[in-house]
């Protein structure tokens, strides 16, 4: 059955191509496996809370009838703005409009939140962007530029808010422009499209413009909102929408509201935040965190950006799920809030959870795999200008930025055929990973590093669990003993000078940021056949004489890899290309909105080659004792490039099979 809904309809109908609902939301409750709802042009300006599910055989698709021309909106239009002084303006809205949620009262913060918690969830909007909020009225009037700031220009642009009585002031500076004149919103809805219970299964989304809500911060122990989401549920596919302008974050895959580990060490202290995430990982089975009940997800083809936290947010409930296709950017770049949850796209227990052919940049970072990245896979993505511009200051409680961090994870993680062009390549505070076939500009950081806490002069490990493989159900806890790693044909390029390292702090850790490219960070690791003879397998065990082989640095394998402009390869690398005379250029070139590899590194390569890698090759991951492969369980032959392109009998090191290859369109 199909259902129609117009917000232009002269009043609200029945559902009937001649009677067609004003509200999408009047659609959701009724709708039902097997169902379409239909939904014609128009800014429909609700939380739309869908009642039933689907099924795998007969999902419920809710579907704008026009690309992108159904807006699903959590704001509302204000022309009743009074002068007040200079370029500031005020208005005042009664707060019955907000219901049980003022986004102008509730302020963003929780556990792993390190930024002031200063700045409120509701935001005010001039043309489509997010004015910067002040802590005073003074500020506001100041209109000063805000340093952190990615975007200098536009951050004069302020507003501030009090209240008074049942009614919210709000006071903007507009920097000269008249807001009665101009499209001027204000964030009055916490989600767009998002269940209010769980189990809302097999639901496909598509084809909306979503924008302007008033999402909460998301960490990994709490409830994760987003302006569109499952809210733990199984199989949604959220396909060809835009997404933009979310407080915090833009699609939410994550985390079920569990009353006694919300924000737990926000709200009671006594348990460190990381203890806090193993409860979640271990009550997340009594809640239902099972293959068979939750995730199994498909985001594709959307363009998410603008958004404050992260493009897309997911804790236990994105596993087995597929990224794809997507178009992310702009995202935390006015660094007004700050903490460990931000990211293009940020995802704890990624667990089979593939990211291909995204397009990510602008951002603070990439991909951010937070624990149980097992079975994970980035692949074919082109990840760029994730990091702060020149001139733009670190804001209190901002991350360091990177194309991708893995951290504290045990594999097997499976990086390969990506463009990574940004200033810090991969944060590696985590084993268990595999690089493969990637053009990497930037360093390998927090090697060795960024997993472990020293309180009082005593180390206290962070112990993060393995899975089953293939399943979510836990098998073990472990610390972090760092390797387990594998480089097999990859280009590094050093395209930014090497400054003197200086010791920083990002997390509560404290270590030195390598700026050098290439593995030699990694030639204090062990080659697998010493690690392997430290056990001397031929003779009896013996418990007390190989615990120190239990807790020493796993092995690395690398081999194939091709170094440029003083990129430097680790020493115990067999077969490699340095190239310590000629000068590599890497520049990425927009023309029509499409964009392209500018580099000379593939003329350079010559007749270095090596062989095709597989999933024998890169062999089993230590801690879970699985195999780089896909989530069925079958072995990947890495015989394709970036583009798709086939490799033959032997590859060129980098992602593309040659430079015409390099040359094409990449996005």
């Amino acid at each position: 059955m199909i259902f129609y809904v117009n917000a232009a309809a002269a009043r609200e109908g029945n559902g009937s191509k001649e009677m067609p609902f004003k509200h999408i939301n009047e659609a959701a409750k009724v709708a039902g496996p097997g169902d379409e709802v239909l939904v014609a042009p128009g800014i429909y300006r609700e939380y739309v809370d869908p009642v039933n599910g689907g099924t795998e055989d007969a999902r419920i698709t809710y579907r704008s009838e026009q690309p992108l021309g159904a807006v699903i909106t959590g704001a509302e239009p204000v022309d009743t703005w009074e002068p007040y002084q200079g370029n500031v303006w005020v208005c005042r809205i009664d707060n019955g409009v907000f219901g049980n949620y003022n986004p102008y009262t509730t302020f963003v913060g929780g556990d792993w939140y390190f930024a002031p918690v200063v700045r409120h969830t509701g935001a005010v909007y001039l043309n489509d962007r997010q004015l910067y909020e002040t802590e005073t009225l003074e500020e506001c009037i100041k209109g000063e530029v805000y340093l952190p700031s990615w975007d200098h220009d536009f951050s004069v642009y302020k507003w501030y808010t009090e209240q008074d009585g049942d009614t919210t002031v709000i006071y903007a500076n507009f920097q000269g422009h008249n807001p009665n004149e101009e499209k001027v919103d204000i964030n009055v809805r916490r989600n767009c499209f998002m269940p209010s219970k769980t189990g809302v299964d097999y639901i496909t989304f598509s084809g909306f413009d979503v924008n302007k809500a008033a999402t909460t911060w998301a960490p990994p122990a709490a409830y994760q909102d987003g302006m569109v989401g499952p809210h733990w549920s199984k199989g949604w596919i959220i396909e060809d929408c835009e997404i933009s302008n979310s407080k915090c974050c833009g699609i939410s895959l994550g985390k079920y509201y569990d009353p006694e580990n919300d924000h737990y060490f926000t709200n009671k202290h006594v348990k460190s935040p990381t203890q806090m995430e193993r409860d979640a990982v271990c009550r997340g089975q009594y809640h239902g965190w099972l293959k068979e009940k939750v995730g199994s997800h498909i985001v594709r083809r959307c363009h998410i950006h603008h958004c404050e936290q992260a493009g897309i947010v997911g804790r236990m409930g994105c596993v087995f799920s597929i990224i794809e296709d997507n178009h992310i950017h702009n995202i935390n770049n006015m660094q007004q809030l700050g903490g460990a949850e931000i990211s293009g796209i940020k995802f704890h227990a990624a667990i089979d959870v593939t990211f291909r052919r995204n397009h990510i940049h602008h951002s603070t970072m990439g991909i951010w795999c937070d624990w149980q990245a097992q079975g994970t896979r980035i692949t074919q993505n082109l990840l760029h200008d994730n990091h702060a511009p020149e001139g733009s200051t670190k804001a209190e409680g901002a991350m360091m930025c990177q194309d991708i961090f893995v951290e504290v994870g045990h594999g097997p993680t499976l990086i390969d055929n990506n463009v990574m062009l940004s200033k810090a390549g991969l944060r590696i505070a985590t084993e268990g990973v595999a690089c493969v076939h990637n053009l990497i500009l930037g360093a390998f950081t927090a090697v060795g590093g960024g997993t472990d806490n020293t309180v009082n002069g005593l180390n206290q490990p962070r112990y993060t669990p393995y899975h089953i493989r293939h399943r979510t159900e836990v098998a073990g806890f472990m610390s972090i003993l760092h390797g387990d790693d594998r480089f097999y044909n990859n280009i590094f390029v050093q395209n930014w000078p090497v400054k003197e390292a200086e010791a920083k702090e990002d997390m509560g850790f404290k270590m030195e940021d390598n700026q050098e490219v290439g593995t030699r960070v990694f030639d204090e690791y062990p080659t697998y056949e010493e690690w392997i003879s430290w056990f001397e397998m031929d003779k009896p065990a013996n418990m007390g004489e190989l615990a120190q082989y239990h807790f020493s640095h796993l092995p690395v394998w690398v081999n194939g890899n091709a170094y440029f402009n003083g990129a430097k390869p680790c020493k115990n690398e067999k077969s490699n290309l340095v190239d310590e005379t000629n000068k590599v250029t890497v520049e990425l070139v927009e023309k029509d909105g499409h964009y392209y590899l500018k580099t000379n590194v593939y003329d350079l390569l010559g007749d270095f080659k090596d062989g095709i890698i597989t999933s024998d090759i890169l062999g089993y991951a230590f801690e879970p004792e699985q195999r780089f492969e896909n989530p069925d369980g079958t072995a990947i032959t890495f015989d394709e490039d970036y583009l798709g392109e086939h490799r033959g009998l032997s590859a060129v090191p980098g992602p593309f099979v040659s430079a015409e290859a390099a040359g094409k369109q990449l996005w």
